[in-house]
């Protein structure tokens, strides 16, 4: 029922796990934990897809994995866990699957976990799950669970490995736990690594931050002081570049990396494939006008439609196929949407974000951290988003009223 994550194969653990198994292998510093393999799921629930879409998110975990699960955590120490999904075609090379299962930080003691592994065994079946399979041709409908130590991460972020040998490695970092930078939920700083180990960076105004407190976590203001101020240095950024091309040699091509540091240690959460190309960054600031927002260019093309202002789930059944999709950040729970919008534009969130990675796999034109975009652009305008120039622009924009600083950045 569990098995050992420096001992983990993606065969019996998933694409996530057995990534971090051949870190663990090879020496890299991954924190240390166990997997809930393929074989407790199958143990756990009905054979029939349709049966346990209805009943496994309510089906209790085996008696036999919790006893396991406690005996596993007791030879860790007992600390607070990360648990987190590994399904069977999750961060593969052909689908990333990034952010459409359940991820939980800060879980405690063996019920806990068993109310989280449950919890990852069920997200395999929901809607936006469902929506991404149906998406990108995954259908092997297999879920293991890591179950990692808890880190209290001081910096936390993504980076992309160089696709070539002419390409810098792509690093997005904020303050806290990663959730905040893989969510879109900050708008963090971007550095680019060139081979040479000079570094280009564009420092965010990282204004608020996830960590933890006991068993809670807690989303705070940033110190102003703070918010402007690099989360690293040069040194780290190319530390973390050279970290990626161990990784990258590792798994043997470009790979998405999240990564933490916490006591001054750099450590690798998770790695896989890159999926789609990332739009090549911009030399300079784009030219914005009177009737054009500029922001991060997330995914490439160029689209015109019907702008949608979506802030939550009770705005989803108005957006149409065709309709541009304008949020504050995307929410990896709205992948639904992705499949039906023609582009997005979000106020916050980095290129290197789970649904910049999901548009570019869908192939829909995408802008980030667009400040003010959802009071600027009017619900129903008719506007043009140029994911490839990092532009958005329409006939009318509202005026700036919203307190959001002024874009400065490409």
């Amino acid at each position: 029922m569990i098995v050992s994550l420096g001992e983990a194969v993606a065969d019996t653990c998933g694409g996530k796990a057995g990534a971090l198994g051949a870190l663990l292998r090879a020496g890299l510093p991954v924190p240390d934990g166990f997997v809930v393999p393929f074989a407790a799921y199958l143990a756990a629930g009905p054979d029939d897809a349709d049966a346990a879409r209805q009943t496994i998110g309510a089906r209790p975990v085996p008696a036999a994995v919790i006893d396991a699960l406690g005996r596993a955590l007791d030879e860790l120490g007992e600390p607070s866990v990360a648990v987190r999904s590994s399904a069977a075609k999750e961060d593969t090379g052909q689908a990333s699957a990034a952010g459409q299962h359940e991820s939980f930080l800060a879980v405690h003691g063996p019920d806990e976990v068993a109310e989280a592994v449950g919890a990852c065994w069920a997200s395999l079946f929901s809607p936006r799950a469902v929506a991404y399979r149906a998406g990108s041709g995954c259908d092997d409908l297999l879920m293991a669970v890591i179950v990692q130590r808890h880190l209290d991460a001081e910096v936390s972020g993504v980076m992309f490995t160089p696709a070539g040998p002419d390409d810098v490695t792509r690093i997005e970092a904020s303050w806290g736990l990663g959730p905040s930078v893989v969510e879109g939920r900050v708008t963090p700083d971007a550095y680019r690594v060139s081979r040479d180990g000079s570094v280009v960076r564009t420092v965010a105004d990282k204004r608020r931050r996830l960590d933890r407190r006991g068993t809670r976590l807690v989303v705070h203001d940033v110190p102003v002081a703070a918010r402007d101020q690099p989360a690293i240095d040069d040194a780290t950024a190319t530390r973390l570049a050279e970290l990626g091309e161990r990784v990258a040699a590792v798994l043997g091509g470009p790979q998405d990396v999240e990564w933490a540091i916490a006591d001054g240690r750099v450590w690798i959460l998770q790695a896989r494939p890159v999926t789609a190309a990332l739009p090549p960054p911009l030399s300079g600031a784009s030219d914005v006008t009177a009737t054009g927002l500029a922001g991060t260019p997330g995914s490439h093309g160029t689209v015109t439609g019907t702008a949608r202002i979506v802030r939550g789930f009770g705005d989803f059944a108005r957006v149409s196929p065709g309709d541009i999709l304008v949020c504050p950040f995307t929410d990896p729970a709205w992948t639904p949407l992705l499949r039906v919008a023609a582009g997005v534009v979000t106020e916050t969130g980095g290129v290197l974000s789970h649904a910049a990675i999901v548009a570019r796999e869908h192939g829909i034109p995408a802008v980030l951290g667009v400040p003010g975009a959802t009071n600027r652009l009017r619900d129903g305008a008719v506007i043009t988003v140029d994911g490839t120039a990092g532009t958005v622009t329409a006939d009318h924009l509202r005026p700036r009223g919203d307190g959001a600083p002024a874009p400065d950045h490409a």
